[in-house]
């Protein structure tokens, strides 16, 4: 019965083996890149013109950098505590980054729309990267925060179904046993839909994700075209 038992209790083992990384539960995810992102994305506005900024200027950046501490103290290292608070004040963080960052947005754009811009390139265009890194950051922390419920929902495999479909969950033999959608990863998705204003390897699959990648690309595409063209006729 013992022998029986072992051998029942190896067999689920090498069972729970075959299951994906991201379809089981494991440990939780690392969150030092994700807070280190969105440092930078809060210094990227800080950094950014007066006239490309919501005023006073220091209010929506203050409120995320409150916000990053007292989540980086609830979980240090790892996302492991879940709170409803905690919870609530995740996306409020990639939310206040998004509002500031789509307000600069807006601002830039009028201001080149309207020739109001100046002449100094340079500025355009620094100001541009900024807001453009902005955004890649803004809409990663998105994609991390919302993926299957966000990092605790995903490494208690609460959801089966993901709302990215990432090129390891199509072709698992291409990936180890233990792969699972880290937050670099979601950035790196938020990236390529940036510079080629579509998605290229890891496809959206709930509706969510699919008006989220559009209005980034949409974003960065008037952005971009604005800002090059202002330039270039400058630079002329």
């Amino acid at each position: 019965m013992v022998e029986e038992g072992d051998a029942t209790r190896a067999a689920r083992d090498d069972a729970v083996q075959d299951v994906p990384a991201w379809l089981r539960r494991t440990d939780g995810e690392n969150r030092l890149a994700a807070a280190a992102a969105t440092a930078a994305a809060i210094a990227l506005q800080l950094l950014l013109p007066p006239r490309f900024r919501l005023q006073p200027g220091w209010v929506l950046p203050s409120v995320g950098l409150l916000l990053l501490i007292s989540l980086t103290v609830l979980n240090p290292v790892r996302v492991t505590r879940a709170t409803r608070l905690a919870r609530r004040g995740s996306l409020l963080l990639v939310a206040t980054i998004t509002i500031d960052n789509a307000f600069s947005a807006g601002f830039l754009d009028y201001d080149l729309v309207t020739g109001k811009g100046g002449s100094n390139a340079a500025l355009l265009l620094a100001s541009a990267a900024a807001i453009y890194l902005t955004n890649i950051i803004a809409f990663g922390l998105w994609y991390w925060e919302y993926d299957r419920g966000g990092p605790l929902a995903r490494a208690a495999a609460i959801r089966p179904h993901p709302d990215f479909l990432f090129p390891q969950m199509a072709t698992p033999q291409v990936a180890p046993r233990d792969w699972e959608p880290a937050f670099l990863d979601y950035l790196y998705v938020s990236y390529t839909n940036a510079t080629a204003f579509s998605p290229t390897d890891t496809m959206p699959l709930s509706r969510w994700a699919k008006v989220l990648m559009g209005v980034q690309s949409l974003v960065a595409l008037t952005t971009v075209a604005l800002v090059i063209a202002r330039a270039v006729n400058i630079l002329k």
